[in-house]
C-alpha cells in the first residue's frame, strides 16, 4: 500500500526529496545496448529491424509493413462499439487542437520593410505505440490528430507486433482513422532508429512521438539532433489535490486509473483532510481487490505517496514540486484553485472529470510530459508538429537607421565581417551619390 506521510511530523526535506525523485534512468548497460541497436540498424537496416523484431516479438515474422489486406481485415474484426469510440475520439481531439494551429504573420518596420514569422508543418513525423501484448488505440489517436490538423504531410507509426505478427485490429483502425499513411510491425529502441536514421522500408522522419519503455526512451534522447523527439516519456503519473469535500472514492478510482499503466508508475495525494486520506485508504483496500491489474497496482501502490498537509495552498506547492504527468483537483471551487498550479501536464477540474476522460476521449492529447518535466515541458499538441522560420526584410532606409547599433555591437563582440556587411552596404550607397 502506499506510503503516507504527516506534514505536520515529517520534516520538510524527507517530503521534497520523495517528491523529486523524477522518472527511473537507465544503467550505463541499457545505454551501451541502445546504442548497439541503433548503431545495426543504421548500418544494416532491414535485416537488423527483422533480426531483433523476430528475437524480441514474432519469430516469424516475415515483412515489416502492414499491407492493405491486414487493414481491410482490421476493420472487419474491429467491435462495432470500438469503431465507433474511435472515430468519436478522433472528432474531439481533433476539434480541440484545429483552434491551436498559428498563422505565419508579419509587422510593418517603421523605416521601410517587414519582420514576421513563417509557420510549416514538419514534412513527415514518426508515432511510436507500445504493443505486443497490449493494444493502444488511443496512443495513435492523440498523437496521429494532432499531426494531421498541423498539416503534416506523411504520419507513420511504429509499434511491435504480437506474437503471431499480426497487429491489433483496434490499432489499425485508430491509425486509419487519425491520417497515419504507413504502419510498421517493429518496436523498441530499433523502431526509433529506423525512424531517425531510414532504412529500405521505413523512411525517416523528422520527428518522432509517443510514449514507450525506457529503452525506447533512452533511444530518443541518444538520437536527439539526428531526429526532432518530443519528450522524455517515463512511467505514468498521477497526482490528486483533495480537499474536505472530496469523495474518497473517486480520488481511489482515479489514483488506480493511472497506476495500472505499469508497475512502475506513481501516484500522490496531498490532502489536509485526515478523514479524506483515511477514506482513501479503506476505498483503496475495497477497490483493489476488483481490478484485473491488481498485481501491478499493488507494485505501483508501493511506489506512492500520501501526504497529509497542514493546508490546501501546501498541498498545491507540494503538488507544483512532483509536477506530475496527471493532476486532478477534487476541492470546491476548483476554477479559483486554478491559478495555485504551475506543473502539470494535464489539470482536471472537479470530480465529475475522471482521469480516463483524458485518457481518451476529452481532446487534449494525453501524451504529457512525465518525470517532473512539467515544470518545462508541454503535452503534445499542434505546437509540436510546427516549426518556425524569422523573416528580416528591411529597405535601405531602415538600415541606416538601424546602423550605428549593429556596428556598435559588432565592436562589443569584436565581429569586423558584422560590421563590414552594414559598411559596404552604405559605403556603396555613398559612392554612388558622389
Amino acid at each position: 500500500m502506499l506510503t503516507v506521510l504527516d506534514a505536520r511530523a515529517t520534516p520538510t526535506e524527507q517530503i521534497h526529496a520523495r517528491l523529486q525523485q523524477g522518472a527511473p534512468q537507465p544503467t550505463p548497460e541499457m545505454e551501451a545496448q541502445v546504442r548497439a541497436i541503433c548503431e545495426r540498424v543504421r548500418t544494416e537496416g532491414d535485416r537488423a529491424l527483422l533480426e531483433f523484431t523476430r528475437q524480441w516479438d514474432c519469430p516469424t515474422l516475415e515483412t515489416l509493413e502492414v499491407s492493405e489486406q491486414e487493414f481491410d481485415a482490421a476493420y472487419q474484426q474491429v467491435r462495432a462499439a470500438t469503431l465507433t469510440a474511435i472515430r468519436h475520439a478522433v472528432a474531439r481531439v481533433r476539434r480541440f487542437h484545429k483552434p491551436m494551429r498559428p498563422q505565419s504573420w508579419h509587422m510593418l518596420e517603421a523605416h521601410g520593410g517587414w519582420l514576421g514569422q513563417l509557420v510549416r508543418p514538419l514534412a513527415r513525423v514518426g508515432i511510436y505505440a507500445p504493443g505486443g501484448r497490449a493494444r493502444y488505440p488511443s496512443t495513435v489517436i492523440m498523437n496521429a490528430v494532432p499531426a494531421r490538423v498541423a498539416g503534416v504531410d506523411e504520419i507513420i507509426l511504429c509499434t511491435p507486433p504480437q506474437r503471431d505478427g499480426s497487429i491489433p485490429a483496434s490499432v489499425l483502425v485508430a491509425a486509419r482513422e487519425s491520417g497515419v499513411q504507413r504502419v510498421f510491425k517493429v518496436g523498441g529502441a530499433q523502431a526509433v532508429a529506423a525512424m531517425a536514421y531510414g532504412t529500405q522500408t521505413i523512411p525517416a522522419v523528422e520527428k518522432i512521438v509517443g510514449p514507450g519503455n525506457l529503452y525506447v526512451a533512452l533511444a530518443k534522447r541518444l538520437l536527439w539532433g539526428t531526429v526532432g523527439v518530443d519528450m522524455w516519456a517515463g512511467p505514468s503519473e498521477v497526482a490528486v489535490i483533495a480537499d474536505a469535500s472530496a469523495n474518497p472514492a473517486y480520488i481511489t478510482a482515479d489514483l488506480l486509473t493511472q497506476l495500472e499503466h505499469g508497475a512502475e508508475s506513481v501516484g500522490y495525494l496531498f490532502t489536509p483532510s485526515e478523514q479524506v486520506l483515511h477514506g482513501t485508504l479503506a476505498a483503496l483496500e475495497a477497490q483493489l481487490p476488483q481490478r484485473a491489474r491488481r498485481a501491478i497496482l499493488r507494485e505501483s501502490l508501493s511506489r506512492s505517496l500520501a501526504v497529509l498537509t497542514r493546508s490546501l495552498p501546501e498541498a498545491f506547492e507540494l503538488a507544483n514540486l512532483a509536477a506530475p504527468e496527471h493532476l486532478t483537483l477534487m476541492v470546491q471551487q476548483p476554477m479559483h484553485w486554478l491559478s495555485h498550479v504551475r506543473n502539470a501536464g494535464c489539470i482536471l477540474l472537479g470530480s465529475d472529470t475522471p482521469q480516463s476522460a483524458g485518457d481518451y476521449l476529452a481532446g487534449p492529447s494525453h501524451t504529457l510530459p512525465t518525470g517532473r518535466a512539467a515544470r518545462f515541458e508541454s503535452p503534445v499538441s499542434v505546437e509540436t508538429f510546427l516549426k518556425r522560420s524569422s523573416i528580416i526584410a528591411l529597405s535601405r532606409d531602415a538600415l541606416r537607421h538601424l546602423a550605428p547599433d549593429i556596428l556598435a555591437l559588432a565592436d562589443e563582440e569584436g565581429f569586423e565581417a558584422h560590421a563590414a556587411a552594414v559598411h559596404i552596404r552604405l559605403h556603396e550607397e555613398n559612392d554612388a551619390n558622389t
